[in-house]
């Protein structure tokens, strides 16, 4: 309902101005401050001011003596705050949401008509997922989830890098070394499997005499250049490498969980004769050179200070060529693009998008999504020996630290056989995960983070637990309910006037604002403030809980309290499957 409400608060600011023959071109709508009871403020007084030639509350007050309230659905009154417009829900705002809100797909927006390709992960395939990049599938599979809820049809891509020399040298030390010459894997799963013979192949490369260093760079380059050349044996030794890699990366990806709807190898641009034909085009630019052995596009007219190299002397593309051809695939066969990547891809996404300009693209529905990175967070996996710190090793501890906190708060229940150990597994999975995911998710990418354990498992803080006992707690009260043999109350036998309370009619403000969070949410790119809905929401949830009661009241007010805990439930396990965070139901 907010987002009619807000509709109908912009044409009523807009035609109050019309009244008073005041321009329209900035209406100044924004949220009140949350001790003002108003859906939505207009602080337009303070631009006409000047122009009137008045105060800004005499501005305001003249504004809000042309609306009539009576002519619209949602807004119930309009009030003057000095300088500011307030304008108030009406009864049909409280019990449109309410009844909106029963629905199990609530905030659920209308489907847009548009298709879009969201790229995120795109790992290079050399081995296990490393826990510096975990904030990409964390924002990226939340992102696409957000678009998917807002109306989307998304597809899900991981772009795979199947072509450029460290898969050569993968592919070579794979058939070139013994596995008994390898150490043992750390986990028994493929890509774990895999990397020790890329670790192996280049110690090699750093240490082996130069005859055989040149041996084996003949090879490596012989690899590069048949799969340049579109040769299909060397692009099945490739695969098979890349291919075995990539599924042991898809589990430890879906432990998050995140899941890709195709998996797009580079060496399909290649293969397809679409790298040949962007090369062409670009040695036909104005920003066309040929220095340092190489074709480049010269962009300091353009501000970017660093060449983009797109084809080496011996013929053979680059990454960013054939990453080229790709963003025009997408521009083919999608109506938007967004790419998730870290800060150290800047120049990049900037050379990519400067470019695709050169070549005539409208790039206006690319969007490109840049994170800063995790840092480590202290405990056992600080101290790890080792190649690095992986993204296993991350899930890992966080699962540990969540059975230890779960056992020790849950320990009467377990006692008195409450729950059990399948109880205990799996709501230490769902908090241990759900607090990893949710405390990357829940900053602007923008932003460097600090991984802390004590504030992401904090059940009493802002968290992932917090928000989750919101949604167990509204399901144990449904779940009590039915128990005595009450039920949620079909549609038209509750009555949204019995939820008078200041804490009812906070919660009902609160699961009407949802449908608008993910439409911001969708259209900015931002899944964290879909994060930051949840805490608000969790306070408003648990004022209501410690305010009113639901079972012990009176069968009207009840059977209205009931019908708002499973809105609450609707709304706060919608928005947490949006983040990708489990919502249990029971903790």
């Amino acid at each position: 309902m907010f987002l009619a409400a807000r509709r109908e608060v912009e044409a009523a600011v807009e035609g109050a101005l019309d009244a008073l023959d005041l321009p329209t071109d900035d209406l100044g709508i924004e949220e009140p401050p949350e001790d003002v009871d108003a859906v939505l403020a207009s602080s337009v007084a303070f631009r006409l001011a000047g122009e009137v030639g008045a105060a800004p509350p005499e501005v305001a007050a003249d504004i809000a003596a042309e609306i009539d309230p009576a002519d619209y659905d949602y807004v119930g009154d309009v009030t003057t705050q000095g300088p500011y417009l307030n304008f108030l829900p009406s009864d049909a705002y409280f019990a449109a949401t309410l009844e909106a809100a029963q629905d199990d797909e609530y905030g659920r927006l209308d489907p847009k008509g548009a298709s879009v390709a969201v790229e995120h992960t795109s790992a290079n395939p050399t081995g296990p997922v490393h826990v510096g990049r975990a904030r990409n599938p964390i924002i990226g599979d939340a992102l696409a989830n957000v678009l998917d809820f807002a109306g989307y049809d998304v597809d899900r891509h991981y772009y795979v890098n199947d072509a450029g020399r460290q898969m050569a040298v993968f592919t070579w030390a794979y058939e070139t070394f013994d596995e008994a010459e390898l150490p043992e894997p750390e986990r028994d799963r493929a890509e774990y499997d895999m990397v020790r013979y890329y670790r192996r192949g280049n110690t090699f490369l750093d240490e082996a005499p130069e005859s055989e260093v040149e041996a084996a760079e003949a090879e490596i380059q012989s690899i590069m250049q048949g799969l340049e050349a579109g040769d299909e044996a060397t692009y099945e030794r490739v695969s098979e490498v890349v291919d075995t890699v990539l599924g042991g990366m898809q589990e430890c990806l879906a432990r998050l969980p995140a899941e890709f709807d195709e998996f797009v190898k580079e060496t399909r641009f290649m293969r397809n004769g679409a790298t040949d034909d962007l090369v062409e085009r670009l040695q036909d630019l104005d920003e066309a050179v040929y220095e340092e052995d190489a074709w480049q596009l010269e962009l300091d007219d353009h501000g970017i200070d660093k060449n983009l190299v797109f084809l080496r002397s011996d013929g053979t593309s680059l990454y960013a060529t054939r990453d080229l051809a790709h963003h025009e695939w997408k521009f083919e066969n999608y109506d938007r693009a967004v790419t998730v990547l870290g800060e150290d891809h800047k120049l990049q996404a900037q050379q990519v998008r400067t470019t695709l300009d050169l070549l005539g693209h409208d790039t206006d529905p690319l969007d490109q999504v840049l994170y800063s990175y995790v840092n480590l967070p202290e405990g056992k996996m600080s101290t790890r020996e080792g190649t690095g710190i992986d993204l296993d090793d991350l899930l890992d501890e966080a699962i540990d630290r969540a059975r230890e906190e779960v056992e020790d708060r849950l320990e009467d229940r377990l006692r008195n056989d409450d729950l059990d150990e399948d109880d205990v597994e799996r709501i230490a999975h769902q908090v241990g995960i759900g607090a990893v995911r949710y405390d990357i998710v829940s900053k602007q990418p923008a932003k460097a983070i600090t991984f802390e354990w004590d504030r992401a498992l904090d059940f009493e803080a802002q968290s992932a637990p917090y928000v989750q006992y919101v949604h167990a707690r509204a399901c144990g009260i449904l779940g009590e309910a039915r128990e005595a043999g009450h039920e949620v109350p079909e549609v038209a036998d509750f009555d949204a006037d019995a939820l008078d309370t200041p804490e009812a009619r906070r919660l009902l403000a609160t699961i009407a604002r949802f449908p608008a969070v993910i439409e911001d949410a969708a259209d900015d790119h931002h899944p964290h403030v879909v994060a930051t809905y949840t805490r608000e929401f969790a306070e408003a949830f648990n004022a209501f809980y410690r305010e009113c009661p639901v079972l012990d009241a009176d069968t009207e007010t009840r059977d209205a309290r009931l019908a708002l805990v499973a809105a609450a439930r609707h709304t706060v396990g919608n928005a947490l499957r949006v983040l990708g965070v489990a919502a249990p139901e029971s903790m």
